[in-house]
């Protein structure tokens, strides 16, 4: 039986192989409402046969977008565009969604990549005032950010609580807190970008007091059928910046919390990061929080084919693989990875006409009507 096909639960949730789809930003929403393009982008990757889709970063605030055109829920408009959308996706896919819940702080009012992605600022068209745990933009030149005082700090965690409370509405299965990345959350976890001299900044205890209140605030607002988790960037790579033993606390403390997972990934936090980039480069920091916890971890970063995404789960480094670019150039991966590592995976009746010749037996039917 291949390690990568086989079952593995997220607290409360079973998922049929180890096979996650991350979130990626589609930058196609109108208004923070998802769109048609979220149908059909969402609507391929639920028939990929992976074991969890987890949907793109999706805004608490309207401030806490990444660019103008970034999906959210943090109103009834967000909720029911996207209930249309996930309707639609359901009614042809069994596979379990989750969520990103996320603030961009002061990474956030961005032109979309496709435009240069550069920051706007709050009197340019599609720009606004940007939060951060201290007033230090992420780029020389680009705005300046506004330290969050308690008060905001408190209302960000509420919307990360009623964010949550729309997503059981909309009956998502897994949410996961964006920590990662340089957005706000790790931006309050690194001493890079805050610089605060009160209970949110200085000791480690004390930057990660707004991750931890957000991680409760979130458990406490849905029920416990609903598993929760956290997506971490585990290293700054750079020199006095957030790092992997700092990580390991941080994966300590919510698992004492309850955090049923924890998603590894790496960077984003500061232009000078020197990233050893390679296949499978984030590995070893997911496998050194690995072995100190017993959270299941999520590996993630350049793991791209089915052997190597094999050997990671066999040799115990991981608990399960997240793609992301490489599910957007092959939305069938996991389909190509079943018949590479001799197992079988679930399709729907309307694609069995394509199963191999060479790979008789590859596709379960996974009937939705």
């Amino acid at each position: 039986m291949s390690h990568l096909f086989s079952p593995l639960s997220l607290g409360p949730l079973s998922l049929s192989n180890r096979i996650v789809i991350a979130p990626m930003c589609q930058y196609s929403a109108e208004e923070g409402q998802a769109t048609d393009w979220h149908t059909i982008h969402l609507g391929q990757l639920a028939q990929s046969g992976a074991g969890l889709l987890i949907l793109e970063a999706t805004a608490v605030l309207p401030e806490g977008r990444i660019s103008w055109a970034d999906l959210g829920l943090w109103d009834e408009a967000t909720e029911a565009a996207l209930s249309k959308v996930l309707a639609s996706v359901r009614r042809w896919s069994k596979m379990p969604i989750g969520v990103q819940l996320a603030h961009a702080g002061r990474k956030a009012s961005t032109a979309r990549p496709w435009d240069g992605g550069r920051a706007i600022a709050p009197e340019q068209e599609h720009g606004w005032q940007v939060m951060a745990p201290s007033a230090l933009p992420f780029l020389e030149g680009e705005p300046t950010p506004q330290a969050l005082d308690v008060a905001g700090i408190d209302a960000v965690v509420e919307a990360f609580a009623e964010a949550a409370r729309r997503s059981v509405r909309l009956g998502l299965d897994l949410i996961e807190l964006h920590a990662a990345h340089g957005y706000l959350l790790h931006q309050f976890l690194s001493p890079l970008s805050n610089h605060r001299t009160d209970e949110y900044g200085g000791s480690l205890e004390n930057r990660m007091r707004l991750l931890l209140r957000v991680f409760d605030a979130v458990r406490a607002a849905v029920p416990a059928k609903v598993a929760v988790g956290v997506r971490i960037s585990a290293t700054d790579w750079v020199d006095g910046g957030w790092d992997v033993a700092q990580s390991i606390e941080l994966g300590k403390a919510l698992e004492a919390r309850g955090n049923e997972f924890l998603h590894v990934s790496s960077g984003g936090l500061d232009p000078r990061q020197q990233i050893p980039v390679g296949p499978g480069y984030q590995v070893p920091v997911a496998e050194a929080i690995k072995a100190q916890i017993s959270t299941p971890v999520i590996a993630v970063g350049l793991i791209t084919e089915p052997a190597q995404a094999e050997a990671i789960l066999v040799e115990g480094r991981a608990d399960a693989i997240a793609l992301a670019r490489g599910i957007l150039y092959d939305p069938r991966w996991p389909w190509h990875a079943a018949a590479a590592l001799g197992t079988h995976i679930s399709a729907s009746p309307q694609y069995l006409r394509c199963e191999p010749h060479e790979a008789r037996g590859l596709f379960d039917v996974a009937r939705c009507d």
